[in-house]
Order: C-alpha cells, then structure tokens, then sequence
C-alpha cells in the first residue's frame, strides 16, 4: 500500500516530514487493525489499535508548544478521528464499540484519580473542608434548580417534569478527571485551589449520584420516601470515612504481613494496585463511581505503610555514608533520601499512568459526535443550556472563601463521563428522548472540551499576577 502524499509535501520541512510519516504509519496499522477487526475484532486487533491510539494520544502532546495542556489535545484528537465517519472514512468505527479498549479506557480514568490521591494530601484536604463543602453545594443546587425549573421548561416546553428532574441533575454533575489533569499538566495539584476543587468534586459526586437516585425512584415508583433517601446519603458518607479510617489501619497490617513474602519492588506495586482496585469495586458496590473509590484509595496510602519494604542493609549503607560528611551534606543528603521516599509510590505507579491515562481522554474524544450540532434547534438550546451549565458552577466558585474563585468555579465546570452516565440512565428509563439525550451530549462535549484551555489561561494568568 503507498504512503499518503503528505510524505511529498513535507521533504523541505524536517519536523513536518517526521510528523507525516508516524500519521502514515498509523494510518497504515490503522487500516490492517479495521480489517481484522472485521473478521472478528481479534486480540491482536486490539492490541494494534492500543498501540495507534496511544501514538496518537503522545503525537496530540504538540499542543503544549501553543501554551495548551496535553489532555486538550488528547480529547481534540480523539474527536478529530472520531469523527471520520463523517468524511465516509469508518476506519476507527472497530475502535469505538471494542470492548478491551472501554475497559482500558475506564481503567485509566481509575489509576488517574489515585495518582491524584497519592499526591493529595488529607490534613490539606481538611484545611479546605468548608470551603469545599460550600462550592460542592451550590455547584449542585443551582445547576439542578435552573436546569429543573428555569431553563428546561424555557428552552425545551412541552415536556414532562421528569424530563426536566433529568436535564437538572445532569447539569449538577463535575467530572473531576478532566479538572485534576489540567491541574497535574500545569503543576498546581497542591494549590489550595485545586484542594478545594477536588475535595467539592468529590462531595459534588456523592451529592449528584445521590440525586440521580432518588429521581430513578420517582420516576419508577412515582414517589420516594425519606428514609430511602436518608439511607443512600449515609452509605455514601460511610463509604468515604470509612475508607480513610478503616483503610489507614488495614494498610500498614497488610503491608507488614506481605513484606514477610516479599519486600521487593513487585509487592509493594502489587499492593498499590490491589488498593487502588479494591476501593474502586467497593465505591461502585454502593453506588458510588469507581474514581471515588480510587481517589479515596490514594488519599489512604502513604509511604509510611511500607517501611518494612526498606532494606536493612540499604538503611546501614545510607547511614555509614552520611556518618562520613559534613553536617550541611549529611542534613541535605538526608532530605533528599525523605524526599524519594515520599515520592516513591508515585514513581511506581507513573510508568501506568503514562499508558492508560492518555486512553482514557483519546477513548473519551472517541465518543463524541459532532454530527448532533447539525441541527439549527438542537445548536442553538445545547449552547443556551451550556452557558447555565457553566454559570452554575463559576457561582459555585464564589464559596471559595480566600481561594481564586475563577479557578475553581472553573475547575468544576467539565460534565465527562459523569453527565454522560445521567444521560443515559434517563434514556433508559424512558423520560430522555434521542433529541434530549443529544442536546445533553452536546453539552457534556462542550462543558468538557472547552474548560481544559479556559481553566490553563485563567491559572497561567492568576500565576503571572503572583510574579
């Protein structure tokens, strides 16, 4: 098969000419992926189509050099090629619907709200408590109030009350995953900012789920009582301190009791991982989202629960060494081994992250279909509930307390894969029309496309102001 001819056109530009043969190259396994797809999406197929997403995932990274992030440009991408359909090109349609990849896909979104987690901090996290309290709130009850009662039966009449109940609590969601990555890309993770939105974000997910599922009792039975109501919050508190408290106790016990087998490297990674899965089959089995569980497995570990993982004869060799400098060397010397320690979980897990994490966003893009903006109607009411959506979250940043408040009623402003989940419940449940369900992919497209380089001007600026 020939090469595309963008191969002629780039000779006289080096970087371009490189470019143009990795796209031509995916292009190609790209092809032979479509076709033995065809006979049956074999595991070979897919593995073909993890390796060209993930080159494209790595490629998209271009769009730092314009002062973006690189989940922008995982997203872009993922809806660039998504699309193709639309060209008459269904070479990546195999992709969407591959159920290995959706799972590689959700797997990553998992590990990336633990890597959050490990690098959050719970004493920090308790100094925003209020603060973050306050936003998750209003981030819930003015979205879901406007959407229910003011722009659902204003831009969309006719339709049922439930409907409307499934329009508001679609807007109340935040899909955190998007947010902790812009912050993580521009190195503002442990800002007090960032603390608040991730904290809110996690009270916002409990609150919202909360909402969908006393709204699916309504629209099912006709009507739900409070002690239904009473039980779903507290399971989900329970679970949250529950995790934090139980799980602080149990991991340094296991961690002791495995070091016993093993206190190399693969363990101490085989724990992490167990965690990280563990808390998120547990946040699902009550209710929650898996990225709950896995936020909350992240905040529970801590390079203290593996000191027996330390060597002794490592220890004995460090110290004879720092017994020999002065104490300025030995002081520094001493901090940096701290600082390692501190920072070895991350390490091990990064080489993961660098895998999945970019699926998850190229994966994410995939999804989108820009086909449902064709319509003038459908446009126009998915841009007017889109301005609400956002609204209703910058008014929720006005809780913030000392913190910027731009940054965090922006940081919570991306729906994702949340929105995408209320969506389709009420689809399910009969009360979301294909017209809705639409306009509320659209919104979710927009709130999640639009925020990663709106919320990195807004953080470069603040940052610039600081200097």
């Amino acid at each position: 098969m020939a090469l595309p001819p963008i191969i002629k056109s780039a000779r006289r530009n080096k970087p371009t000419l490189k470019l143009a043969i990795v796209l031509s190259l995916i292009y190609l396994f790209g092809t032979d992926a479509w076709a033995m797809s065809g006979q049956g999406a074999s595991i070979a197929s897919t593995f073909l189509w993890l390796a060209v997403l993930l080159m494209l995932a790595k490629i998209s990274g271009l769009i730092e050099k314009v002062g973006q992030t690189a989940v922008l440009g995982e997203l872009l991408i993922g809806v660039a090629i998504g699309n193709l359909y639309l060209l008459g090109i269904n070479l990546v349609e195999p992709a969407k619907t591959n159920e290995i990849i959706a799972f590689m896909a959700e797997l990553g979104v998992v590990i990336l709200l633990f890597q959050i987690g490990l690098e959050s901090s719970p004493t920090e996290m308790r100094k925003v408590g209020v603060p973050a309290f306050l936003v998750a709130c209003i981030g819930v009850v003015v979205p879901f109030a406007t959407g229910t009662y003011l722009v659902g039966p204003w831009l969309l009449p006719g339709l049922s009350d439930n409907t409307y109940l499934f329009l508001g609590a679609t807007l109340t969601a935040t899909s955190v995953g998007i947010t902790a990555r812009v912050f993580s890309d521009l190195n503002v993770l442990h800002s007090r900012e960032a603390q608040i939105v991730l904290g809110a974000a996690v009270i916002d997910d409990v609150l919202g789920l909360i909402i969908l599922a006393v709204i699916s009792a309504v629209v099912k039975t006709g009507e739900v009582g409070a002690a239904e109501i009473i039980w779903i919050t507290l399971k989900s508190v329970l679970f949250l301190l529950g995790a934090l408290v139980i799980g602080n106790k149990i991991a340094p016990v296991i961690s002791r009791w495995l070091s016993k087998v093993h206190t190399g490297t693969g363990m101490k990674f085989s724990i992490m991982i167990a965690f990280c899965l563990i808390f998120a089959w547990l946040a699902d089995l009550i209710g929650l989202a898996p990225i709950v569980g896995a936020f909350a497995a992240g905040l529970v570990l801590d390079e203290v629960h593996f000191r027996d993982f330390v060597q002794p004869e490592l220890v004995a060799d460090i110290r004879r060494i720092t017994a020999k400098c002065d104490h300025d060397t030995a002081r520094e010397l001493d901090k940096t081994i701290e600082h390692h320690e501190k920072n070895s979980l991350l390490i091990l897990i990064e080489p993961v992250g660098h895998f999945l994490v970019p699926l998850f966003f190229v994966y994410t893009g995939l999804q989108v279909k820009l086909d449902v903006f064709f319509s003038t109607t459908t446009l126009i009411t998915a841009l007017g509930i889109t301005v609400v959506a956002f609204i209703g979250k910058l008014v929720a940043g006005l809780a913030a307390g000392t913190a910027n408040k731009w940054i965090v009623g922006w940081g919570m402003a991306p729906r994702g894969e949340v929105g995408l989940v209320f969506a389709v419940t009420g689809k399910a449940l009969g009360v979301v029309s294909d017209q809705i369900f639409s306009i509320i992919v659209a919104v979710v497209i927009l709130t999640t496309l639009l925020t990663p380089p709106i919320l990195t001007v807004v953080i470069r600026r603040v940052e610039r102001m600081k200097k």
